[in-house]
């Protein structure tokens, strides 16, 4: 019983990390799309803050793994 609840929640984490790395990546390069300055208009520094909120929390992401401790929600990013 053991070996299956082990293989059920190995199941359910690749499941899950798929479907949410798929969905991050897409997010990642919408926002990639925003750079395109024939279509928008921004700062050096409104773009620095983008990079800079999407890097800190890749770094949150990085730590909770070789930790494997359970987070929770982070703050999420606005504009200063």
């Amino acid at each position: 019983m053991a070996v299956y609840k082990i293989y059920m929640k190995d199941k359910k984490f690749r499941e899950l990390a798929k479907s949410r790395t798929n969905k991050a990546i897409k997010a990642i390069k919408l926002i990639g799309n925003l750079a395109n300055k024939s279509h928008y208009s921004y700062t050096n520094e409104e773009s620095d803050q983008i990079l800079n909120a999407i890097e800190k929390e890749v770094r949150v992401i990085k730590q909770k793994f070789r930790h494997s401790k359970s987070g929770r929600n982070r703050d999420e990013f606005e504009f200063k």
